[in-house]
C-alpha cells in the first residue's frame, strides 16, 4: 500500500513493544500506542538543566543517541550568577556525557540544529515545542518533556499514538511581498490553535516545491501552534542545495510521499491568493489580513526567533529598509537566528543595510520571544516575526504583539503604521537592489550560488563530545541555585481534594509557569519557580496552597489546557504544589504527557457541560483510581458543593504504558522499576 512521508520515516523507527508487530508498508491504525526509535535529541537551558538532572539519576555512564545536543539560547540574559552557572552546568554535563554543546552565543537551538545537525528522514526528540522546525528538512521531529528526553538520551523509545496525518496542498507561487509565514498564519486561520492535536502535517504540492528551506522551517516551527505532533516537508534537490550551502551535502537523501497515499484529511492553499496576514492579540490563531488594520500606529518592531531569523529573513528585511530609516517614534530590533546567519549576514552587507536603517542588533538568541528583553512600552503595539503571541509573554503584560511576516514587519518599521508588504511599489528604484531584492520574489540566491557558505562550516562555537576516556574524568559544575529534581508524590487509589483553581479555555503553559527575565533564571530550582505557579491567571494560587501544605488539590481547566510550550515546569511546579488531577475539557499534547509524567492525573470530562457543575472551593472525589488505570474505563467523580453532591465521569483518555506510569507515580519510579 502507498505510504505518506510521515508514516515511512515513522515505520522505519518502530520499536516492538510487547509483542506487537506493524507490518511493513501497510499503514499504522490511527491511535495505536508506537514506541520509536529516536536517532537525534535537542535541549535548550531552560529546559534542559532539569532534563540533565533526571538523566543523571538514571545512572547511564553516556548517551545512547547517535547525536544530541545541548544548545543555549534562553537563559543568557545574565543579570546575576544563575543563568552562567546553569550554562557550566550544562557544559559540563555534555562534556561528561556524549552530548555536542552548542555554547551562548552560537543561536537559536532550531536554526543551528537545522544549519549544522539535521539529517533527512531521522527523528529528532527535543525539549522545546518547536523542534517540529527540523520538519522543514525532512525529519520527523517532536517537542516532548524534558524527561522524555531524558529518557531518550538513555536509549529508551518515545512512545505515542499514532497521529493522524493531514496533507497541505500547496499550489502556486507566492506574490512579491506575501511570505511563507502568511502561508501558516492561513492554516492557523482555518484549523484554530487545537485544530492539529494528534495529527502530522504534510506539505506537498508544487508551491512546496518552491519554498526554500527556511521558509519550510518557518511553516514547521509554528505548526506547533496548532497543537500538531509535527510537520514535515519533501526531502528534494531544494533540500539538497541547503545541505550542500551548510557543508553538509553528504547528508542529504531523497524523501517524499508515494504519489497515491491516503491522508486523513486535505487542505488546499493556492498561495498566488495569499496576501500579507497577521495574528491578532492574544492568540496566533486570531489572523485577519494585514489589509484590515492598515494604518494602525505601531510603536515597536522585533523581528527574529526561531520562526523568521534566517538569513532569508534578514535579506528580505534589509532589501525593504535599504535607503529608507526607521519611523519616528518607533524602536525595532533584529536578532539573527544564528552565529552562521549573523557572519553570513555582515559579509553579505546585510548587517550594515539593517544598521543604517536603525535597527538595534540583538543578542542571536530567543531574547524578546520568551520575554527576556526587549519588552514593549505599555500599552504598545509590536510587530513581532514570532510564533506567539499569549498575553503577557513579551515582558509587557498590557501589550498589544501581533504576528507577522518579516516582509510586514519592515514595510511597517519605514511606515511607523501596520502596512502590507505586497502594497508596496517593487518597480520603484529605491527597492533595485541588485541580488538581494530575489528573495522577495522566493529565490534562495545566495545559499544557490555558495556565495557566502564559508561562514556557515564555521563551527567554532560548538564543542563536540570528548572521548570516553576523557569524559570519564570530568567533574560536574553545580551552582547553588540548582537543586534536585523533587520526588513524584506516592500514586493514591482515591483522591477527596479541594479545587483550588478554575480555569478557561486555551490555557497556555506561560499562564501556568510563566517565562521572562525574572522567572527563567529559576528553572533548575523548583522550589523558587513554583511561586510563580499560576500567576497570571491567580497571583493568590500559591499562597493558597502553602495555606493548606501543599497536602493536595485539584485544578478544573477548558478546551485546550497547556498549549503552548514543551516546558515541563508547568507540570513540576504544580506537582510540587500539591495538584495531583486535572480535570479539563481537552488536553494539549505535551503538557498531557508531562502531567502524567509527573504523577498527575490527566482526566477529560465526558460531558463538556459537566464543567459548569464545578466550581473553585467545591471539593472533588475520585475514587477507583487503579481500577480505571488497569481497565482504562472512565473515572467516577463525586462533586460536593455546599452541601450537595453530584456525580460526573471523567473520560480515560489515558494508554496503556501512561497508565502504568501513573500506576507507579510517574516516569521517574517507572523507569527504575524496570518500565520502558
Amino acid at each position: 500500500m502507498a505510504l505518506t512521508l510521515a508514516e515511512k520515516i515513522i515505520q522505519s523507527h518502530i520499536v516492538p513493544q510487547g509483542g506487537s508487530t506493524f507490518e511493513p508498508g501497510i499503514p499504522i491504525k490511527r491511535g495505536t500506542d508506537i514506541a520509536l526509535r529516536i536517532d537525534q535529541t535537542l535541549t535548550q537551558d531552560a529546559t534542559g538543566t532539569m532534563a540533565y538532572l533526571q538523566f543523571e539519576t538514571i545512572g547511564i555512564p553516556r548517551i545512547k543517541t547517535e547525536l544530541s545536543v545541548s544548545y543555549v539560547d534562553h537563559n543568557t540574559l545574565q543579570t546575576d550568577f544563575r543563568n552562567m552557572d546553569d550554562h557550566r552546568y550544562l557544559q559540563s554535563v555534555a562534556a561528561k556525557y556524549g552530548l555536542y554543546f552548542s555554547r551562548p552565543g552560537n543561536g537559536i537551538c532550531h536554526q543551528v540544529h537545522l544549519e549544522h545537525f539535521g539529517i533527512p528522514g531521522k527523528t529528532l526528540l527535543g525539549s522545546d515545542s518547536h523542534t517540529p522546525t527540523g520538519g522543514g528538512i525532512g525529519m520527523i521531529a517532536i517537542g516532548a518533556g524534558g524527561l522524555d528526553v531524558a529518557v531518550a538520551m538513555g536509549g529508551g523509545a518515545f512512545h505515542l499514538a499514532m497521529p493522524k496525518i493531514f496533507c497541505v496542498k500547496l499550489t502556486g507561487r507566492l506574490r512579491k511581498g506575501v511570505s511563507a509565514k502568511d502561508i501558516i498564519l492561513e492554516v492557523l486561520r482555518r484549523e484554530s490553535v487545537k485544530g492539529g492535536i494528534g495529527a502530522i502535517y504534510e506539505y506537498t504540492g508544487d508551491g512546496a516545491t518552491s519554498l526554500t528551506v527556511p521558509q519550510r522551517a518557518t511553516i514547521t516551527n509554528m505548526g506547533a501552534e496548532l497543537g500538531a505532533t509535527c510537520s514535515i516537508f519533501p526531502s528534494d534537490a531544494t533540500t539538497k542545495k541547503f545541505l550542500t550551502a551548510m557543508g553538509r551535502g553528504r547528508d542529504w537523501n531523497e524523501l517524499k510521499a508515494d504519489d497515491d497515499a491516503v491522508y486523513d484529511k486535505i487542505i488546499e492553499i493556492d498561495l498566488s491568493t495569499l496576501r500579507p496576514l497577521a495574528a491578532c492579540p492574544h492568540m496566533p490563531d486570531n489572523v485577519k489580513a494585514v489589509s484590515e488594520l492598515a494604518g494602525k500606529p505601531v510603536t515597536q518592531i522585533v523581528i527574529g526567533s526561531c520562526t523568521n531569523s534566517s538569513l532569508d529573513d534578514l535579506e528580505t528585511v534589509a532589501a525593504i529598509v535599504k535607503g529608507k530609516h526607521i519611523a519616528p517614534g518607533l524602536e525595532a530590533g533584529i536578532a539573527p537566528g544564528s552565529r552562521t546567519t549573523l557572519m553570513m549576514a555582515e559579509k553579505a552587507g546585510i548587517l550594515g543595510d539593517l544598521i543604517k536603517a536603525g535597527f538595534r542588533i540583538l543578542e542571536s538568541a530567543c531574547g524578546p520571544c520568551i520575554g527576556m528583553g526587549f519588552a514593549p512600552n505599555s500599552n504598545g503595539i509590536t510587530l513581532r516575526t514570532f510564533n506567539r503571541n499569549f498575553k503577557g509573554r513579551s515582558g509587557t503584560a498590557d501589550a498589544e504583539v501581533f504576528l507577522v511576516s518579516p516582509e510586514t514587519a519592515a514595510a511597517s518599521a519605514v511606515t511607523g503604521v501596520f502596512t502590507a508588504a505586497d502594497t508596496i511599489d517593487y518597480s520603484d528604484p529605491a527597492f533595485a537592489t541588485g541580488l538581494r531584492i530575489s528573495l522577495l520574489d522566493g529565490k534562495d540566491f545566495r545559499l544557490a550560488s555558495g556565495e557566502v557558505t564559508e561562514s556557515a562550516l564555521d563551527s567554532q562555537m560548538i564543542l563536540p563530545p570528548l572521548p570516553e576516556k576523557d569524559a570519564a574524568l570530568i567533574e560536574i559544575k553545580r551552582g547553588p541555585n540548582i537543586k534536585p529534581c523533587p520526588p513524584c508524590p506516592e500514586p493514591a487509589t482515591e483522591l477527596k481534594l479541594p479545587v483550588l483553581l478554575k480555569t478557561g479555555d486555551n490555557i497556555s503553559t506561560d499562564d501556568i509557569m510563566p517565562a521572562g527575565a525574572k522567572v527563567l533564571p529559576l528553572r533548575s530550582n523548583i522550589p523558587e519557580i513554583s511561586k510563580f505557579a499560576f500567576s497570571r491567571i491567580d497571583r493568590t494560587f500559591y499562597e493558597r496552597a502553602e495555606k493548606i501544605n501543599f497536602s493536595g488539590c485539584i485544578v478544573i481547566g477548558g478546551e485546550n489546557y497547556g498549549q503552548g510550550s514543551s516546558r515541563e515546569h508547568a507540570a513540576l511546579a504544580p506537582m510540587y504544589l500539591g495538584v495531583r488531577a486535572v480535570i479539563a475539557k481537552s488536553f494539549a499534547r505535551i503538557h498531557k504527557a508531562n502531567l502524567v509524567n509527573y504523577g498527575i492525573i490527566p482526566i477529560t470530562f465526558e460531558n463538556p457541560a459537566d464543567y459548569d457543575k464545578i466550581k473553585e472551593n467545591d471539593t472533588v472525589e475520585i475514587t477507583g483510581i487503579f481500577e480505571s488505570l488497569k481497565s482504562r474505563t472512565p473515572f467516577t467523580i463525586s462533586v460536593h458543593s455546599a452541601g450537595s453532591t453530584s456525580t460526573i465521569t471523567g473520560k480515560n483518555t489515558l494508554s496503556e504504558r501512561e497508565s502504568r506510569i501513573l500506576e507507579n507515580g510517574g516516569l521517574a519510579p517507572y523507569t527504575r522499576k524496570g518500565g520502558n
